[in-house]
């Protein structure tokens, strides 16, 4: 029996997503546990398993293509099984793309019928292309390009040699050599050589489609900046008692089980107690109504190859430090290894962003809508007192939303965390 491959639903907000790798095609064995494609919604990227065991019978969407929760996207079934009760009679995308790529490769073709390069200019070939053609003997200048970015690809190569056109081995390696192209027919040693083509400058630079989570990114930073009122405020702490409950933490962690505890699990740890003091700034707003959370929902803004993601820490402030810090290890993992939920990165009423591991000592951290305020820790720096003895001090950046917050309950919050963090020891006996 044939069976369905539908669109995964990631949250219960996610009405759509958009397939990026298909890593299965028509024809192929699929065994239980195989992964059929990868897909994005506007915050993370997953990858789908199969649930069946099979053969890939059809392939109804194309990389790309953004498709609605629940819909059928592959189905997977015995070979040669009847499947038009679920496709409903539609061509499977695969067909429907070579059909149009075959319409594009046709419609291009007297655009350009030669491969045109000046003597030095590097050769696009793909490394499937290139031994193909100096096995085979291709005219070189007779090959039209079809890749991305004006690649000669393999097909390339194949559709010249349909057509009869053929040279030396030698003049093969010429040209792919970037010497002066001269086209020597296999059959006729004497024919007259073909006179160079007009050189083509390659261009320097490659265009790259925003992702799925880069476009979430763009959107949501874009409408932070133009639909809020943001200010930030800038501090700094002696942070003196924090480096060395750091130290002893470091040194006798382990041994009371207490796991790895970083400088940044203590400063989100201290403003998830100090957030519950300032209402205002444990918030969201959203058409002119603010929502203040009974708990500190912190979200946690982490660095990953896909763009930045912001797990939330939900109910941050009934944790122990030792907790917090195990909650905020596996959300930046999951958040790295593409495994987040868009239900695992809302509901956050406050955020977190460190920048101090790069050096940074002042920024302007961006709010994530439709929060209030965003903190960004910066670098740790040495400074002088009035007695003239070091410290070491860390920087604070507060953002907050002016429509939601005045100056000085914003300025408030950040005195109060200031206090907290010279004083971790007495906040963790609170």
């Amino acid at each position: 029996m044939a069976n369905p491959v539908i669109m995964p639903r990631q949250g219960q907000s996610v009405e759509s997503c958009i397939i990026t790798t298909w890593h299965k095609k028509k024809g192929d064995t699929v065994q239980e546990g195989d992964i059929l494609f990868s897909y994005e919604t506007d915050k993370s990227a997953f990858d789908e398993k199969s649930l069946f065991s099979g053969t890939m019978l059809a392939v109804l969407c194309e990389e790309g293509d953004v498709v609605p929760c629940l819909d059928t996207v592959c189905i997977i079934g015995a070979e040669g099984e009847d499947i038009s009760a679920l496709t409903g009679g539609a061509a499977p995308a695969e067909e429907a793309k070579e059909e149009k790529a075959e319409a594009t490769v046709q419609a291009a073709a007297p655009v350009s019928t030669a491969t045109e390069r000046c003597e030095g200019e590097r050769i696009r070939i793909s490394p499937r292309a290139k031994a193909l053609a100096l096995k085979s003997g291709v005219d070189m200048t007779a090959v039209v390009p079809t890749g991305p970015h004006g690649r000669i690809i393999e097909r390339d190569i194949n559709a010249a040699l349909d057509k009869g056109a053929t040279a030396t081995i030698g003049a093969v390696e010429d040209f792919l050599a970037g010497k002066a192209p001269v086209t020597i027919p296999a059959t006729e040693a004497d024919a007259p050589a073909v006179a160079p083509a007009p050189c083509v400058v390659e261009a320097e630079y490659e265009e790259v489609p925003m992702s799925g989570v880069r476009r979430a990114i763009a959107r949501s930073m874009h409408a932070s900046l133009s639909e809020m009122a943001q200010l930030t405020l800038n501090a700094s702490f002696d942070a003196t008692a924090l480096m060395d409950w750091r130290k002893q933490l470091k040194a006798g962690g382990e041994a009371m089980g207490l796991g790895k505890i970083s400088i940044n699990d203590m400063v989100m740890y201290a403003v998830s107690r100090v957030l519950l003091d300032h209402p205002t700034l444990n918030a969201t707003l959203v058409d002119n109504t603010m929502r203040l959370y009974k708990h500190a929902n912190v979200g946690m803004a982490v660095d990953t190859d896909r763009g930045l993601l912001v797990p939330t820490i939900f109910k941050a402030d009934t944790l122990s430090l030792a907790d917090f810090a195990k909650a905020t290890k596996a959300a930046a993992a999951k958040a790295r290894e593409g495994a987040l939920t868009p239900d695992e990165m809302s509901g956050g009423s406050f955020t977190v962003t460190n920048l101090g591991s790069l050096g940074i000592e002042s920024f302007t951290p961006v709010i994530n809508p439709p929060q209030t305020a965003i903190l960004g820790v910066c670098a740790v720096t040495n400074r002088l007192k009035a007695d003239g003895s070091v410290y070491p001090a860390m920087g604070l950046s507060l953002t907050f939303d002016h429509r939601a917050v005045d100056g000085a309950p914003a300025a408030k919050f950040l005195k109060d965390l200031c206090t907290a963090l010279e004083n971790f020891g007495l906040l963790l006996a609170k």
